[in-house]
């Protein structure tokens, strides 16, 4: 009787080739983890788990921790209803002049011109109050936006001053600078009267027209 050849199934070799892959890429990974300080015990007699990571020896040595001191220039997040606002004042008419030296080269002489981001004024291609508006928006469309109307809290504005203008130095200005720069462009927007100051406890007050636009309000 001839002899009879019995030939692995397609199943049975495709399991042995996945399990094989499996522990090639365990290997793989213990070979790379013991760079990172890791240290690995002798495999077990376990077909499922080839290798068994321990507690880290020591650190990989990347970074090291901040203090206090060193975190806090970091953290200068501004909330709507003003907590992270630091001490200090600033007058529409202190930021008048600011405006001009700090502001005006990118945002223009009053606000409106760009080629940055248009500071005051409605929303939108066509204003009646500003009829060359659909000129500048035909050569900087970022100019369709206005940050007066856009954004929905004044202390928005200070954050962003504070955090990344001027453009050229950031992060530059003193407090006092920042609140005297917010209350310029709210009074250029009709927010604030032109003798106002603004300071930790008044720019919150500030109801700004985007709020409407992108908070829900309670019935």
């Amino acid at each position: 009787m001839p002899e009879v050849l019995h030939m692995p199934s397609p199943y049975s070799l495709s399991t042995s080739l996945r399990r094989a892959a499996a522990q090639a890429h365990a290997l793989a990974f213990a070979i790379c983890m013991q760079g990172t300080g890791y240290a690995l015990e002798q495999p077990t007699p376990s077909a499922h788990h080839p290798t068994t990571l321990t507690a880290p020896a020591s650190r990989a040595g990347l970074g090291e921790p901040l203090s206090t001191q060193e975190l806090a220039a970091f953290d200068i997040t501004i909330f709507p209803d003003g907590r992270g606002l630091p001490p200090g004042q600033g007058s529409v008419a202190q930021g008048r002049a600011l405006y001009a030296t700090h502001c005006a080269a990118c945002h223009g002489e009053s606000g409106t011109e760009g080629p940055a981001a248009r500071l005051v004024g409605s929303d939108g291609f066509i204003g009646w109050n500003d009829l060359l508006r659909p000129l500048r928006i035909a050569k900087h469309p970022l100019l369709v936006q206005s940050v007066g109307a856009r954004w929905p809290y004044a202390t928005t504005l200070f954050d962003y001053i504070r955090r990344a203008m001027p453009y050229q130095a950031p992060k530059s200005l003193e407090s006092d600078e920042v609140y005297a720069l917010s209350a310029y462009l709210l009074y250029r927007n009709d927010l604030l009267d032109e003798g106002a100051s603004l300071d930790a406890t008044t720019l919150p007050k500030v109801v700004m027209p985007g709020a409407r636009k992108t908070v829900m309000e309670e019935q």
